[in-house]
């Protein structure tokens, strides 16, 4: 993967900053790219890469300004869109969001870390952490700074010297539950998103080995019915994403994680799930409409976990027509609001422990003069978050810490179950 150039524009196509990398295409050739976007547009066929006279855009969008790539060569277009959210990512570390005056206010950093994060087109240097060791923001200094050893180093994503008083590793796995479920509780559409993150707090340069129960890996074990640890029971992860600290070739030959970490928070790996999940709080909606004068609502919602488990911050969102007046509530748990900007009930209930349920009713006012335009009907959106829980069975096996110097450290585990595009459909 090469790039030609690499430009900042504002909204109007203007270019705040650029950077030619190989000299093999002109620059004034950005000046096409905002015409060619603003057609693609119009014509409901635009793209993450536009190309024209043998020139390839590719470009994303972030906040107010466009970071587009320009080059004449058959490009990786997924490599050249993770280094531009990865360039988004340091900028962000840098300057604490992205913005078009973020940019004018910060050029002369900006080219520098242009200048270490790709060379000669090609990405290099990429780890924020490592960056901010020798590209700082007090400038006007002519003091000589010597770049730290992991730039050079096959570890460019670690310095060496890191020492803490207690040493220590967090680990958290993070899944989302995307769910479409009709108003007949079939569900139409599911799948499980999750990530594994990482805060580590070690000396030295350690060497991590991870071991979930990978279904791949009891296969090639021929223990999935004798550990009896985990019930024998592998999760098929798919869609697997790992940070670029992890060992690929070990991976594929024993399917363990190794890898020497990052200093501080980073994610491991990410992956997902296509599976059908039973929802896990389930809610019903009937509506009873009084015409020209009143609408009726009886909400239930149950959770349909585990009762050890219990679900924190669960807000049920159930849509009302835009012209209601006049709200009333009577909640079983938790409390109930119109939020008009919705157009919709938020039903909040902070703790809701698994195998319950809980009743919710409401009454609005409708005027007496109704549009001629039927109104469509939104489905229920759902948000909670489940502590030490996770859908797909995902588990640690176990976590080693390996360090020349032999000190002890602790690994602590959570996980954590939370709601993705969750939404349930009403009759």
């Amino acid at each position: 993967m090469s790039i030609s150039g690499l430009f900042i524009l504002d909204l109007k196509g203007n270019v705040v900053i650029s950077r030619n990398y190989r000299g093999d295409v002109d620059m004034s050739c950005i000046e096409k790219f905002m015409p060619l976007l603003v057609e693609k547009e119009d014509e409901g066929t635009a793209s993450p890469v536009l190309v024209h006279q043998g020139i390839s855009y590719t470009y994303i969008k972030y906040m107010n300004v466009y970071l587009v790539t320009i080059s004449k060569k058959n490009t990786n277009v997924i490599l050249v869109l993770s280094a531009l959210y990865k360039i988004v990512e340091v900028f962000c570390e840098y300057f604490k969001t992205l913005e078009e005056e973020a940019v004018r206010d910060n050029f002369v950093i900006i080219y520098e870390l242009f200048d270490e994060m790709l060379d000669f087109g090609y990405p290099q240097t990429t780890e924020s952490k490592i960056l901010q060791e020798f590209i700082t923001q007090q400038g006007n200094r002519l003091e000589t700074v010597r770049p730290p050893m992991a730039v050079t180093n096959a570890v460019s994503w670690r310095s060496e010297g890191i020492k803490y008083r207690k040493n220590e590793v967090f680990l958290d796995v993070i899944e989302s539950v995307n769910m479409l479920a009709n108003a007949q509780g079939t569900v139409l559409r599911s799948e499980i998103v999750g990530s594994i993150r990482f805060r580590v707090v070690l000396s030295g340069m350690p060497e991590l080995r991870l071991g979930l129960n990978d279904k791949v890996f009891f296969q090639q074990a021929g223990a999935s019915s004798r550990r009896g640890g985990n019930s024998g029971k592998g999760v098929e992860l798919e869609d697997i994403k790992f940070h670029q600290c992890v060992r690929l070739s070990r991976f594929d030959s024993e399917r363990t994680i190794s890898f020497i970490p990052p200093d501080g928070e980073f994610e491991l790996m990410s992956y997902r799930l296509t599976t059908q999940v039973k929802p896990l709080i389930w809610v019903e909606a009937s509506v009873e409409r009084h015409a020209h004068s009143r609408v009726e609502y009886m909400v239930k919602a149950k959770s349909q976990f585990k009762r050890q488990s219990v679900a924190n911050h669960v807000e049920v969102i159930i849509p009302v027509p835009s012209d209601v007046s006049a709200p009333k509530f009577k909640t079983g748990a938790g409390t109930a609001k119109y939020v008009p900007e919705l157009n919709a009930i938020v039903w909040s209930i902070r703790s809701f422990p698994g195998g319950r349920e809980y009743i919710m009713r409401s009454s609005f006012m409708l005027p007496s003069i109704t549009s001629e335009e039927v109104e469509g009907r939104p489905p229920i959106n759902v948000k909670f978050e489940i502590p030490y829980y996770t859908t797909s069975g995902l588990q640690v096996r176990y976590l080693k810490i390996i360090e020349k110097s032999g000190y002890q450290a602790l690994p602590w585990v959570r996980y954590v179950t939370q709601n993705g595009d969750y939404q349930l459909r009403m009759t």
